[in-house]
C-alpha cells in the first residue's frame, strides 16, 4: 500500500506533460517494480508483456472501461502516443522469472489437466508468453493470476470479448489456485 501512495504522490507531481517517457513511467513502476517485476501482493508484473495487449490496457484504463482507481488517475489526459509509447517501454523490461524452489508435482499435473481441456496455450502459447492482445501469464505472481482469473470468471473483470468468461465458467476455485500456481512456476 505505501507504493501505491508514493504512486499517487509522484503522479500529482508529475503529471501528463512530464518532461521524458522515464518520468512518465515513475508511478507505474513504483507499484509494478522497477524493471517491471512486481513485488507487491496482487499487482502484476509488466515486464516482457506484448506491447499491443499493454497498450489496450492502458486504453481501458484511461476510458474507464476497466476501473482500478489509481490507474485510471494515471492514465487520465494521456494521448494515444502517449499510451504506445509507454507500452513498448514496458514491454522491453525483462519477463518475469518464475518461482524457485520445489514444485509439487501432484499441483503442476492437475493444472495440467485443466490446460489440456481448455486449451489456455492455444491463444497464451506453449510457453504462456502471450502474444498480440494475448497477456503473457508465464512468471506472473501467483496472486495477481489467482485474482484476474477470478475476476474474469465472475465477470468484474472486462476483457476484450467474453472467451476469457466463458473459459473460466466451469473451472472451479480450486482449479484457479492451481492453475495460478502452475503458470507462475513455467520455465
Amino acid at each position: 500500500m505505501p507504493s501505491i501512495v508514493a504512486a499517487l504522490i509522484l503522479l500529482s507531481a508529475l503529471q501528463t506533460n512530464a518532461d521524458s517517457l522515464e518520468a512518465r513511467l515513475a508511478p507505474c513502476l513504483a507499484c509494478h517494480g522497477a524493471d517491471g517485476q512486481s513485488i507487491i501482493p496482487n499487482v502484476p508484473s509488466l515486464g516482457g508483456q506484448p506491447d499491443f495487449y499493454l497498450t489496450i490496457q492502458l486504453l481501458m484504463f484511461r476510458e474507464k472501461l476497466r476501473v482500478v482507481e489509481p490507474m485510471n488517475q494515471m492514465m487520465e489526459g494521456l494521448k494515444d502516443d502517449d499510451l504506445r509509447s509507454m507500452a513498448a517501454y514496458l514491454a522491453k523490461l525483462p519477463p518475469p522469472k518464475p518461482v524457485d524452489g520445489p514444485v509439487d508435482p501432484a499441483r503442476i499435473e492437475r493444472a495440467r489437466v485443466v490446460v489440456e481441456q481448455h486449451r489456455c496455450n492455444f491463444c497464451h502459447n506453449q510457453n504462456y508468453s502471450g502474444e498480440q492482445n494475448v497477456p503473457r501469464l508465464a512468471g506472473q505472481r501467483e496472486d495477481y493470476l489467482a485474482k484476474a482469473l477470478r475476476e474474469y470468471k465472475n465477470n468484474t473483470r472486462r476483457g476484450y470479448d467474453a472467451s476469457m468468461a466463458d473459459v473460466l465458467y466451469l473451472i472451479s476455485d480450486e482449479q484457479i489456485v492451481d492453475l495460478a500456481y502452475f503458470l507462475t512456476r513455467i520455465r
